[in-house]
Parts: structure tokens; C-alpha cells; sequence
């Protein structure tokens, strides 16, 4: 399977970029025929460091006070305050959050007491590592503003060509950068009803062979 893995770039910094492995896997909402692997990104502290400075760039002038970590992106998310702080912009010498929150198995967005304080009255700003279809992300801004933050923006690697009104959305690579990259409802894969068998279930953790 990783034999056909190839690296796609952003085109503003080559040192952020995604691993894609095309094939059948399946996600928790869907059926996709690219694993996205974003494993050195999350991991290695200079790759990191370069898609906080593109993600800080996109909302240097939007104020943040905490910044909502989805998908094991705290590294890039402490970055981000770092890079945010350091000004210029509204949150220059500012002291700014992060945060992972927790789900339950309907997508709710849950906090603890302790981390309550950090969103309510807060300008909370989502990061993600991908956001094709826009699901999690709509469940993590009903749950700040079930806690009283207002969201500010979303930021996410990879992501889907979708909208949220008030809600701006960042991407650093499209779902079009990815050619023929497909989402698919359970139900309804072609690849399933093909007969192509799974290669491997994928998570923000990463990808298990079947």
C-alpha cells in the first residue's frame, strides 16, 4: 500500500506537506480513496513550526484568545499562539490557550469544569488537520457556542471546498489539490459495491491495515 505514497506540498512553504496513499479506506463518517497522512506535521517540531507561521499568517488580524486543538494538532496549535503573540496583530503580547477538547460518540463537543473558563466569553479560534466535509468542525463550533465562546475561524490542513457563515474557514491544500480524491457515505461507495476490498481504517492517530 504505502508503495504508491507520495508527498503533496503547500504552495506557499514546501515544508508542509501531507503524505496521500491511494486506495480504499475508511473513516468514521465516510469512505475515502486517499489515506491522508499528516504524521511528520504533527510530529516534527521545524514541520510543525512552518504550518503554524502559514496558519497565523491567514488570521493575523482576528483576535484569539484560545485555540481549539482537534486531531492531535497541539504542537502546531502552541506554535500558532507563539506565532500569533509574537505580533504583528491583534494578539500581539497577548496570552492565548490551547486546548484539546474531548467528543462523545455523536460528535458533541464536551469540556471539562477546569477547561470551561478558556471558551466561555472567549474568541476561540479551531484547528484541525483535515476538514473535508465539515462535520467535526460544525460539532466543535455548536460545542463553543454551547459553552458561551464565540468561534472565530477554523483552520485546517487539508479541507473540503465548504463554507460556515460567520465561521471563516482556512486551508492550507485543497481536497482539489488532491486529483480525484473522493468522500463517499458508507452506503453509497463505488469501490464497496465493486467489490474493492478495504486497505485500512483510518484516524487522526493514523492507519490500520485490514
Amino acid at each position: 500500500m504505502e508503495t504508491n505514497a507520495y508527498e503533496l506540498f503547500a504552495k506557499r512553504n514546501r515544508m508542509v506537506s501531507i503524505r496521500v496513499i491511494p486506495g480504499h479506506f475508511v473513516t468514521q463518517h465516510s469512505h475515502v480513496n486517499y489515506c491522508i497522512d499528516m504524521t511528520r506535521l504533527k510530529t516534527e517540531m521545524s514541520r510543525a513550526r512552518a504550518c503554524a507561521k502559514l496558519f497565523a499568517e491567514s488570521f493575523r488580524d482576528v483576535t484569539v484568545d484560545t485555540i481549539i486543538t482537534l486531531e492531535r494538532m497541539k504542537m502546531v496549535g502552541a506554535f500558532m499562539a507563539e506565532e500569533f503573540t509574537a505580533g504583528p496583530g491583534l494578539n500581539m503580547h497577548q496570552e492565548i490557550a490551547v486546548i484539546s477538547p474531548e467528543f462523545t460518540a455523536d460528535e458533541k463537543l464536551i469540556l471539562r469544569d477546569n477547561l470551561v473558563p478558556y471558551v466561555k466569553n472567549r474568541h476561540v479560534l479551531i484547528l484541525a488537520a483535515t476538514a473535508t466535509t465539515g462535520i467535526t468542525a460544525m460539532g466543535a463550533i455548536r460545542g463553543i457556542r454551547y459553552y458561551d465562546g464565540d468561534p472565530v475561524g477554523l483552520a485546517t490542513v487539508f479541507g473540503g471546498n465548504f463554507e460556515i457563515p460567520g465561521v471563516p474557514v482556512k486551508r492550507i491544500i485543497g481536497t482539489e489539490d488532491l486529483k480525484g480524491y473522493a468522500s463517499y457515505r458508507p452506503g453509497e461507495c463505488p469501490l464497496c459495491q465493486s467489490g474493492v476490498k478495504i486497505d485500512a481504517l483510518i484516524n487522526s492517530y493514523g492507519y490500520s491495515k485490514i
